[in-house]
């Protein structure tokens, strides 16, 4: 058996024994459906239409392979090392504690950042049904109910975003089979467009793709939490392995295949995309009555989905983090199988973030969003990077534990990481994204030098 330098050792293990496993695989099955459906599929979908035209369908092409990628990269460092920290564990064991601490605390920033933005979403739809009602106070309804949920039981969390994935998962399968039926002209009362909407297919040319494109990315954040919420489950393995191996359908046929039946569907310029969004745009056309209403519906529940979800991922990542030795222990206190501290620190700075956007939303609140704009590429990178250097090591010392493996390696992962570094170089090149790029990178070398010298003082002591 190859010995393991002190350098190379893997993080000390979550403490299995005190999280709780109350996560089904039913949980975890529509947890992994329900994530590639988020509000930046229904919301942030518009601009890249708006940019791209037609072309969105080759730009969420693009993105969708990388991610499918990355998942599957993920997935197999996931089956091997279950672990509530994912990611961030993995680039520790793959690199060091400094890499742990830099992937780890940015994504916690992220999602916790995330967290309020969506709360503001999800309380300006409400204050549209219910107008004269305060929006704040939606806000803290909605952080109320899922950090109480959160803070209960894991099977909380697990049953909020079973029944939202499923709400979520009709929604989108229904608009795909009644679009796909209107394009073959065989639905009741409309006429197919044929190929009418998609002769001007790159209307902006290749900058509007390249826009189109950087859209796609970000929309696909959020995939990471069915890895996290696995090492929660009876069968970690089995869940993270399932969850990666319908990845690629999933990925094709919600965000892929509904970006076609739109763009088949409406003119890319049309101006009910601009005001009404996609997908009410193409429900109008098909004469549906209270089409705009139902989608709101459907977008307040992918947005309460990502608050659960991210306070739960947040708090999962947090508590990892301290369990392995970087951040406050206070954290890392678990009652009842949840780490209850982290939940309400996640929840806490959701709260800050609210306030930030009431308060100063033209210079601190919009600072922290370019800030967290690059993020989810920075944890892709992690990833990519820490497969690429556990693999080789897996091979040598525990083969055995390759339950899933990435395809074609280690080709497919260089192609990955070159996929990546394109799109820094593209969001270089765009004025709205170079700010967030810089923004992130900044905050990503502080985090690293941060997480360097507590490695070294933690190595003195």
């Amino acid at each position: 058996m190859p010995s393991t330098t002190p350098a190379e050792a893997p993080p000390q293990a979550d403490a299995p024994a005190t999280l709780s496993h109350g996560l089904k695989q039913r949980h975890l099955s529509m947890i992994a459906l329900g994530g590639v459906i988020g509000a930046g599929l229904f919301v942030g979908s518009k601009a890249g239409i708006a940019a791209a035209g037609p072309s969105i369908v080759l730009a969420y092409t693009l993105s969708g392979l990388l991610v499918m990628l990355v998942m599957r990269m993920l997935g197999e460092m996931s089956a091997a090392y279950p672990s509530s920290g994912s990611f961030s564990a993995h680039a520790e064991r793959a690199f060091g504690p400094w890499a742990g601490f830099t992937a780890g605390w940015s994504f916690w920033v992220l999602l916790c950042t995330a967290v309020g933005l969506e709360g503001i979403g999800a309380a300006q739809i409400v204050t549209g049904w219910l107008p004269g009602t305060p929006e704040w106070a939606w806000v803290a309804l909605f952080m109320v109910v899922f950090c109480g949920a959160n803070l209960a039981a894991v099977k909380n969390f697990g049953e909020f975003e079973f029944w939202f994935a499923a709400l979520k998962v009709g929604a989108i399968s229904l608009f795909l089979v009644l679009g796909v039926l209107a394009v073959l002209g065989v639905l009741p009362g409309t006429d197919s467009p044929g190929a009418t909407n998609l002769t001007d297919f790159l209307p902006g040319g290749g900058e509007g793709l390249i826009i189109g494109l950087l859209a796609s990315v970000f929309a696909y954040g959020g995939l990471e939490t069915v890895t996290i919420a696995a090492a929660e489950s009876a069968d970690p393995v089995k869940g993270v392995a399932s969850a990666v191996r319908t990845a690629m359908w999933r990925i094709g046929l919600f965000y892929i295949g509904s970006m076609a039946v739109v763009v088949t569907l409406v003119p890319w310029d049309s101006k009910a995309i601009a005001e009404h969004g996609p997908y009410v745009a193409a429900l109008d056309t098909l004469g549906i009555p209270g089409a705009g209403q139902l989608m709101n519906v459907v977008v307040l529940v992918a947005l309460l989905s990502a608050m659960n979800a991210n306070i739960y991922g947040s708090s999962r990542i947090a508590y990892s983090l301290v369990q392995r030795g970087q951040g406050p222990k206070a954290l890392a206190k678990v009652s009842g199988g949840v780490p209850r501290i982290a939940v309400l620190a996640s929840c806490f700075f959701g709260f800050v973030c609210v306030a930030l956007n009431y308060w100063r939303p033209d210079d601190v609140f919009s600072w922290l969003l370019n800030m967290i704009g690059g993020v989810i590429l920075v944890v892709w990178f992690f990833i990519a990077a820490s497969q690429l250097k556990l693999r080789r090591r897996l091979e040598r010392e525990a083969p055995e534990k390759l339950v899933v493996r990435m395809w074609a390696f280690p080709v497919l992962t260089w192609v990955a990481l070159a996929g990546m570094v394109v799109i820094f170089v593209l969001m270089a090149r765009e004025p709205d994204t170079r700010v967030q790029l810089y923004s992130t990178g900044g905050m990503t070398l502080a985090l690293a030098a941060a997480g360097y010298a507590w490695q070294k003082a933690r190595a003195r002591d």
